[in-house]
């Protein structure tokens, strides 16, 4: 057999070592590929955010850099392609771009330093500080997309997330893991609800997105809703109205990706995201910037597949890890809750708390609509007692109301229907007991015994009453 050939070939075998040893570094750079070539493409058609551009290949979601005529890189992300064209989105502003400009792809997909740093921080949908504070730095690198958890890992919901409002906690119990959504109107209390929520809330950490939201109302969330004692266990992303499509997307995605951060540590994350109708609205400027047709009332189908890609990434973890609560705002635009965005949220999600305007009219906050909200999990970790007095409460004030117009013309005649004569002497009682201020915490167990003690009152009343008229 042939012996294999060497390098270096001479009588003395120490003498071919150190030769060997001396040319090693030099055949090793010589063999070395050097870093990796990247061909670049050119700008070639730019319509409202739209880009498109030839000559260069990235992976569907990567990252490109356009170079605008001062030298800037506008950041860039995949969001389609066609034959050889690239349809990139900005993340940032795309003032100074011109044609044929370069287009260099860039390597890695867009990440996010976590860690415990970021409590008590407000962050852009780049994780960079918007509250002049120091960077963040340290900690740990994850991406804003993660892969989707099986299933059958998932624990069970058992258990319920105090969160400091008597009539969610009493009447539509939230428990650990439940994605709930919070359906309303434009200036029926959102987010002073969410505000009270956050402050009140036995969570271990608080993840607040602002997606969409004027600039103004960011600043007050913070110092009002929220305050000093709030933003110590919050982390804010905010990405206003007036940011790009794609940024506000990334903000929700952010918002996900620190929520899921806490919950792998084990602890108990309470999720509010403000709105997830502003979130499928930039969805729908992207699409339909690349040419994507619409399909429902404006809405490409692409909308309606990335709302349960963000809303599935909530609930708990696999056993032994923590979990994640989170509450969704969804706005019915003029009041209408047959919008697309609406029904379809409210199809994925695991309950609705609908807000009245009505009663927001009527000066009673929270304006929680008690006939019309429902949460879907609140069975597997109440008990039967709590049940049956939540469908008292609905039973009489459900009769109250379809009554309310006899009632107010003076139709009704008291004692002609006994469940009515209960519901009108009920309901200042029903009313009182929605009406909650801003700065008041009422645990759970508070609010349960609230909600019996209402109903024992009731019964002490009627029973006197049969007994004064058995005398």
């Amino acid at each position: 057999m042939a012996e294999e050939p060497t390098l270096f070939v001479g009588p003395d075998p120490d003498r071919n070592l150190e030769r060997s040893l001396r040319l090693g570094p030099y055949v090793d750079r010589a063999l070395d590929p050097g870093p990796a070539l990247v061909v670049e493409g050119v700008l070639k058609r730019t319509i409202g955010l739209a880009m498109e551009a030839e000559g260069c290949h990235a992976e569907l979601g990567g990252r490109c850099d356009v170079v605008a005529r001062d030298g800037k890189r506008v950041e860039t992300e995949v969001v389609g392609f066609a034959g050889e064209r690239l349809f990139l989105m900005p993340i940032g502003d795309m003032r100074g771009v011109v044609p044929n400009a370069r287009v260099i792809p860039v390597s890695g997909g867009p990440e996010v330093t976590v860690g415990d740093e970021l409590l008590g921080r407000v962050l852009d949908g780049r994780g960079n500080p918007l509250d002049g504070g120091k960077p963040i730095s340290g900690g740990e690198r994850v991406s804003l997309f993660s892969e989707s958890l099986n299933p059958l890992k998932r624990h069970p919901i058992q258990s319920q997330l105090d969160v400091g409002v008597r009539s969610i906690n009493s009447l539509l119990s939230v428990g650990r893991g439940q994605r709930m959504g919070l359906f309303a109107g434009s200036g029926v209390g959102k987010s002073m609800l969410l505000g009270m929520m956050t402050r009140n809330t036995d969570a271990d950490v608080v993840v607040v997105g602002l997606v969409g939201e004027r600039g103004r109302e960011v600043r007050e969330f913070i110092d009002e809703s929220l305050g000093t004692d709030g933003m110590k266990q919050s982390v804010v992303v905010a990405t206003p109205a007036d940011d790009t499509p794609l940024m506000r997307m990334h903000g929700a995605w952010l918002t996900a990706a620190i929520a899921e951060y806490f919950r792998d540590q084990g602890r108990n994350v309470l999720l509010l995201m403000d709105s997830l109708t502003r979130f499928a609205q930039a969805q729908r400027e992207i699409a339909l910037a690349i040419g994507e047709p619409p399909a429902t009332k404006g809405y490409p189908p692409s909308v309606f597949a990335k709302l349960p890609q963000l809303v599935e990434r909530a609930g708990n973890g696999e056993d032994g890890r923590g979990s994640i609560t989170a509450i969704y705002t969804v706005l019915a635009e003029g009041d209408d809750h047959n919008d697309p965005i609406v029904d379809a949220s409210r199809a994925i999600l695991d309950g609705h708390i609908v807000l009245s305007r009505s009663m927001a009219d009527a000066g009673i906050y929270p304006a929680v609509d008690v006939e019309s909200s429902v949460s879907r999990a609140m069975t597997q970790f109440t008990s039967d007692s709590q049940q049956q007095l939540i469908s008292r409460f609905r039973h009489v004030y459900s009769t109250y109301q379809e009554n309310r117009d006899l009632i107010a013309v003076g139709a009704y005649q008291p004692g002609s229907n006994p469940q009515l004569d209960e519901a009108v002497a009920l309901w200042p009682s029903l009313i009182d007991f929605l009406r909650q201020s801003r700065g008041e915490c009422i645990d759970a167990a508070t609010s349960l015994a609230a909600l019996r003690g209402l109903f024992d009152a009731a019964n002490a009343t009627e029973s006197s009453e049969q007994a004064v008229v058995a005398e």
